[in-house]
């Protein structure tokens, strides 16, 4: 691997990215993510598939003209070749789905780190290919399953696996919303429309849009392994070409000689009402723990008696993980955007690290990374084969 940065320096990064222009709903949220660490700036892209458009972002963005770019491959290319002191960092992958795996693994094998968005890619093989390329060059490659960034995600990944509720029996994870409730895909509307076309967005509508995010939330949180999987998937709005509605039961791989846990994922965006409802629950021998993405800073936990206590973020005693995602102070609330960060935070400090040398401490700057996104892809398929199958259920 060719190097991307010059190492023993301390000095603010550099990025790009590829998609994301002006309009972008995503787009501005990743590069509003990235501000908030203080250190980073954005200096080259191409914004959009649409050469003038791309080349208008970017004058907004204050991008310098050389480095605003019409194709991603003229961005990978010409970044590749400028020197070290001028050399991106990393590139930040904000497309729509079918563009994700061609510009990912052209930025890895020119060298250069990547933060992309989910899902990785639309295919298991295509996902593999990454893992394997990332692998091979020694780079940070993190996926935005943003929803790991929480501070009481992080507590509550802390007491499941410190053992606080003992052995687990069942999770619950639900992802409700309701904004594609009416045909507003087949009306013109460009984030349901790409979304909802098995061209860009693959095999799956709300599953890989929103169930993926499910898949590694429960996963982060447990550590527990999905053995088998029975799905069912449902199109509810006429004329619409993927599912906008899906449940899934899962059988995880038993733990020494228990029972195996059992779970239950249902995500709808056709859940009248609903806006952003992401919740999970873990049952135990011991007690049970709630989370809800809407109320983010609290986490309840639920004692065998039925006593809830609840945490919240900034209290004193929580884990190492908790503590260094909160920005604020108690009782101030942080937010969808601050759980963002703090994955470009940790992949930050992680790229910072190798530039002074130390070794990056993967336990303190942790984030997903390419085997969470190559994952989330095998349960994409998993459950796309199972729900067009007449199998019960479905080894993962």
């Amino acid at each position: 691997m060719r190097d991307t940065s010059r190492t023993g320096e301390r000095r603010r990064l550099r990025y790009g990215q590829i998609g994301g222009g002006t309009g972008s709903f995503i787009g501005a949220i990743h590069r509003a993510a990235v501000a908030l660490d203080g250190g980073i700036d954005l200096v080259a892209g191409v914004l959009c598939s649409d050469p003038g458009r791309a080349r208008a972002s970017a004058r907004d963005l204050f991008i310098p003209e050389q480095r605003s770019y019409a194709t991603w491959p003229e961005l990978v290319e010409r970044e590749a070749a400028r020197p070290a002191e001028e050399r991106l960092d990393f590139i930040s992958i904000v497309t729509p789905n079918h563009l994700h795996f061609a510009p990912a693994l052209a930025c890895v094998e020119a060298g250069f780190h990547v933060v992309i968005d989910k899902p990785l890619a639309h295919t298991e093989d295509q996902a593999q290919r990454l893992v394997e390329a990332v692998r091979r060059q020694g780079l940070i490659f993190a996926v935005t399953y943003n929803y790991t960034g929480y501070p009481m995600v992080k507590q509550a990944r802390h007491w499941v696996r410190g053992g606080l509720l003992g052995t687990i029996r069942r999770v619950v994870v639900e992802y409700a919303q309701g904004w594609l409730s009416e045909p507003i895909d087949q009306e013109g509307h460009k984030q349901a429309a790409w979304r909802t076309d098995p061209e860009r967005a693959g095999i799956a509508g709300a599953l890989g849009d929103i169930g993926t995010h499910c898949e590694n939330l429960m996963s982060y949180v447990t550590d527990l392994s999905v053995a088998e999987l029975s799905a069912d998937l449902a199109t509810f709005v006429p004329g619409r070409r993927l599912d906008d509605d899906v449940g899934v039961l899962l059988r995880f791989a038993p733990v020494a000689d228990t029972e195996p846990a059992r779970g239950v994922l249902w995500v709808s965006q056709v859940a009248a009402g609903a806006r952003n409802r992401l919740t999970l629950r873990v049952w135990g021998t011991s007690g049970g723990l709630q989370w809800d993405q809407e109320n983010p800073d609290r986490l309840h936990l639920v004692t065998p008696s039925g006593e809830v206590r609840t945490s919240q973020t900034g209290d004193p005693g929580l884990c190492p993980a908790a503590q260094r995602a909160s920005h604020l102070f108690p009782g101030a609330p942080e937010g969808f955007l601050g759980a963002f960060a703090n994955i470009y935070r940790n992949v930050a400090d992680t790229i910072r690290a190798r530039l002074l040398q130390p070794p990056p401490d993967r336990s303190r700057y942790e984030y997903p990374d390419v085997q969470d996104g190559a994952r989330g892809v095998r349960f994409i398929e998993r459950v796309v084969e199972n729900a067009r199958s007449s199998a019960k259920w479905t080894p993962f």
